[in-house]
């Protein structure tokens, strides 16, 4: 399988990340967390005119009309940036609430007994039930947030909120086509993209800062600790990129899983380890690190926690054909990342 990114799909990110650069940078990054993590609803518009949330939907439907390894691309980009928002539930239900593929609707999300991010911000809430989904907005979205109280969250950039029972809204809501199943894998796939990103930042934020800082007169890069720190986070990145991209083309549900908890981990861990390297600046508030650790930490929660994916990926390992069993070799078109054989 040949992953290399294709000229256009190279354009889309450089896209991407431009366009955060220029409207998302640190100073505004750090004012979005320091002032609680709330919707940027002009750059969320921004976003949107840009193609992100409508990227996967037809053109007849006004989309673009690319695919998954397209969305983890972008994904990937929104999750170096740090940027706040319920992103996932909004690309995912881009179809099913109006204005949220041109980015004028916000569309949170929830299972039964899972915190809601966001639910401040949201036009409409999407709701996992089991194999079924749909979307609740305008009354039935207004009574929930009414029940519903804020929690203390981990992360300044994530405003989480426990609402209170969903079921009785569920003849209220419009059904979401697909079903649960198959959003809430996507919306894990697309959460692991964002874990990559973050995980590839640390390791960016840690090289530079192991190359410009000195101690006994020479860079701490050169001493063998900080050089095996910052070799294992490469490694971390390179393996769960490989299985994040990898998933986006196959859309396998055990792939995805095994994305999400290898993502999750290279996010954490990267973190973690980027903070060791800047040492006691990386201890203090005005260091960007513990925003993207707690941010992690918060992801590998959202959409497959690592006891689902675990339970998911064993699921997918039992389905696997066994040694020595005739093989059954399917040509798929896929709409590259780029799978050529």
């Amino acid at each position: 399988m040949d992953f290399q990114l294709s000229d256009d799909q190279r354009a889309l990110r450089e896209g991407i990340a431009q366009l955060l650069a220029g409207r998302f940078g640190r100073d505004r990054m750090r004012a979005a967390h320091d002032g609680g993590g709330g919707v940027d609803r002009a750059l969320w518009a921004e976003l949107g005119a840009a193609g992100l949330f409508a990227l996967r939907l037809p053109e007849a439907a006004g989309g673009v009309g690319l695919g998954l390894p397209e969305s983890v691309l972008m994904f990937e980009e929104l999750g170096r940036a740090l940027l706040p928002g319920p992103l996932a539930a909004t690309e995912l239900a881009a179809g099913a609430v109006k204005g949220a593929a041109r980015g004028e609707a916000v569309v949170a999300q929830t299972e039964a007994g899972q915190p809601v991010a966001h639910l401040a911000d949201a036009d409409a809430l999407l709701v996992l039930a089991g194999d079924e989904a749909y979307v609740l907005a305008g009354g039935p979205l207004r009574r929930v947030l009414d029940g519903a109280r804020p929690v203390r969250s981990a992360d300044p950039g994530t405003p989480l909120w426990r609402p209170a029972a969903l079921p009785a809204y569920a003849a209220e809501g419009e059904p979401v086509p697909g079903g649960g199943a198959r959003l809430r894998r996507e919306g894990a796939l697309l959460t692991a993209a964002e874990q990559l990103g973050s995980a590839g930042r640390s390791l960016e934020e840690a090289v530079q800062h192991a190359r410009d800082r000195e101690q006994f007169g020479a860079p701490i890069g050169s001493f063998q600790a900080v050089k095996h720190l910052c070799a294992e986070m490469l490694v971390r990145t390179g393996t769960a990129r490989a299985a994040v991209y990898a998933a986006a083309v196959t859309g396998d549900p055990a792939e995805i899983a095994g994305a999400k908890l290898l993502a999750d981990e290279a996010a954490v861990r990267n973190a973690r380890d980027c903070l060791q390297v800047q040492g006691g600046m990386g201890f203090t508030w005005e260091a960007d690190v513990h925003l993207r650790l707690k941010r992690a930490w918060l992801r590998a929660g959202q959409w497959l926690a690592a006891a689902d994916a675990e339970e998911e990926l064993a699921a997918g390992l039992g389905r696997a054909e066994p040694v020595g069993a005739p093989r059954t070799h399917v040509t798929r078109h896929t709409p590259r990342l780029h799978a050529a054989e």
